[in-house]
């Protein structure tokens, strides 16, 4: 896979963007922490779609929970453009049938693919449903998550579905350790686990 500094390449992106209109982007959000610095940043740019669609969240009150946190986070309205959240429904099924034959698969691997890959789809689906210009996610903001692959996953769909996809490495620029920040500043849950069961078995180990 080509290394490529991802963070240029969304400030280039930024750059081009056209001065007379905010654009709209369809933000796959996975949880508030991670939402609080992406949704700060880019709300500069754009008028923000904040999709919590998370069917790998184990259990069903966790992922209550952190949609919840969420809700908390986006009516705080700290933000510079508008940021609207959306919530399609908990399909813990969809993931179920994504990690068939992956249960055994370390964290990182091929599973966290397919999860990452089940997730940016419905992200480029919602966004063309909702003519938004761009679709993007968070999850590159995490150390955990391979920013790499998530980028070659939302370029793929770009091409799929004709609908453009933000590049990102959203931890560039200390966006991590911002992200920690704001979640003490606003009070939000900072969950210890991915997400999914498998995730909560590693932290157990």
């Amino acid at each position: 896979m080509e290394k490529k500094n991802f963070q240029l390449i969304t400030d280039e992106i930024i750059s081009a963007l056209p001065k007379d209109r905010r654009p709209l982007l369809l933000l796959h959000t996975c949880c508030a922490p991670c939402g609080s610095y992406v949704l700060k940043y880019l709300s500069e740019y754009f008028d923000i779609d904040v999709l919590y669609y998370n069917p790998n969240i184990f259990p069903s009150e966790e992922y209550a929970k952190r949609l919840s946190e969420l809700e908390k986070l986006c009516a705080l309205g700290n933000f510079s453009g508008r940021v609207q959240l959306i919530e399609i429904g908990y399909y813990p099924e969809r993931f179920d049938e994504a990690a068939k034959g992956l249960e055994n698969k370390p964290e990182g691997g091929a599973r966290c693919e397919k999860c990452f890959r089940l997730r940016l789809t419905e992200a480029a689906l919602e966004a063309k449903k909702r003519n938004a210009d761009w679709f993007s996610t968070t999850l590159s903001v995490s150390p955990h998550k391979n920013s790499a692959l998530l980028n070659q996953i939302g370029g793929e769909l770009e091409k799929e579905y004709n609908i453009r996809y933000l590049y990102s490495d959203f931890k560039k620029r200390g966006g991590y350790k911002k992200s920690i920040e704001l979640s003490k500043k606003y009070g939000l849950y900072r969950q210890d686990y991915c997400g999914c069961e498998f995730s909560i078995k590693r932290k157990e180990k």
